[in-house]
């Protein structure tokens, strides 16, 4: 079997949705089912509007049509609500094709608090997005039911993971040991809400990994945090295991990969009681949750580091992948406009094959 899957977050991005579908397409050929991606790179791109980093495709159907042809997969998955995944979405309802799609983004949460556009305007838009495929894909029980109780239907759980191996306990102090580390790791923009860890009052030293449009204003308004830029591979796990409490500030995403590499790391976490948070911390176990991003920093220093870890053990990318053809077969399968052999060319997450891995 081949999947497509249809994604805005390409390179030179960094996030998590991007890094998702990057372990996914190592996990998948392992399942015995190839990956392809759809992404911006066939079109001419513009910059995001405050965010140029970030190109957007500027739709062209027959660019769109003849690229996805060509893939010839079986099943297609729109992982984002940007022109590549309209395009993707319009070329599968031209076509009668089944399809899933997944949701990564609290954009009607951004949109109201940053750019004061009424909620219910952007997630009917999604809804209709969504509504057009045959099942949806989320990343915590929160998030599930939300939209459910918001009207998107076939809202399917599908979990995330961590690489264990790479993010674990190390002695590494990059920062000394003068006093407690706090330490927050993601992108360095508005919705991250990186300033109120930044105000929180805390002893110590604060350390932002991480680049994004506020990075030089934030630095030089707290010029005594210590802004280290991007990290990846070893030189990020080193990061976090030389902190002793990672802050995530951000009220508004889905999940947070992070948190998870934190815990890996043997890091207890200290965030507000939100989506993604509450579906990931084990609250006085290995992290803590509050109101007060100060008191749940300062709580969680006394947090036990192997319990800590203990808790990330449980998140693993094999499951990721399983999880992902399980919903898909699920979804084929309640498709009225599939009969139900429609599914049978779909691998069992039981058994391995020898599809060849296309790394994204």
């Amino acid at each position: 079997m081949k999947v497509l899957v249809a994604t805005d977050a390409w390179y030179p991005q960094v996030n998590g949705v991007l890094a998702t579908y990057q372990r996914l397409a190592a996990e998948l050929p392992k399942l015995g089912c190839d990956v392809a991606f759809f992404t911006p790179e066939p079109f001419d791109t513009i910059a995001m509007p405050g965010y140029r980093e970030i190109r957007l495709a500027v739709p062209n159907r027959h660019v769109a049509e003849k690229t996805i042809s060509a893939e010839a997969a079986d099943h297609i998955h729109i992982a984002t609500e940007g022109p590549v995944g309209w395009m993707a979405r319009n070329y599968c309802l031209r076509r009668g094709i089944s399809f899933t799609t997944s949701f990564h983004t609290r954009f009607p949460e951004y949109g109201s608090q940053h750019l004061g556009v009424p909620k219910g305007i952007v997630y009917a838009g999604l809804k209709r997005f969504h509504n057009a495929g045959a099942g949806l894909m989320v990343a915590t029980p929160s998030l599930q039911r939300d939209l459910a109780g918001l009207g998107f239907r076939n809202v399917l759980p599908w979990t995330r993971g961590v690489d264990t191996t790479l993010f674990c306990p190390r002695a590494d102090r990059l920062f000394g040991s003068d006093g407690p580390v706090f330490l927050y790791v993601g992108r360095v923009s508005i919705e991250k809400n990186v300033e109120a860890f930044l105000t929180a009052d805390l002893p110590g030293i604060k350390v932002v990994v991480g680049d994004g449009p506020q990075l030089d204003a934030l630095a030089k308004r707290f010029p005594r945090v210590y802004f280290s830029g991007r990290r990846v591979g070893v030189d990020l796990a080193r990061h976090f295991a030389s902190a002793d409490v990672f802050v995530f500030p951000s009220r508004t995403d889905t999940f947070g990969l992070v948190i998870l590499e934190a815990m890996a790391s043997g890091i207890p976490v200290a965030a507000y009681p939100v989506m993604g948070p509450i579906d990931i911390i084990e609250h006085g176990i290995s992290g803590v949750l509050d109101e007060d991003l100060a008191v749940a920093a300062r709580r969680a220093l006394s947090l036990d580091r192997v319990q800590v870890r203990r808790r990330a053990l449980d998140f693993t990318w094999r499951r990721t992948a399983e999880l992902f053809l399980d919903n898909i077969r699920h979804a084929r399968a309640m498709n009225n406009r599939l009969p139900a052999h429609a599914t049978a060319s779909l691998p069992h997450t039981h058994t391995c094959g020898a599809a060849a891995n296309r790394r994204p």
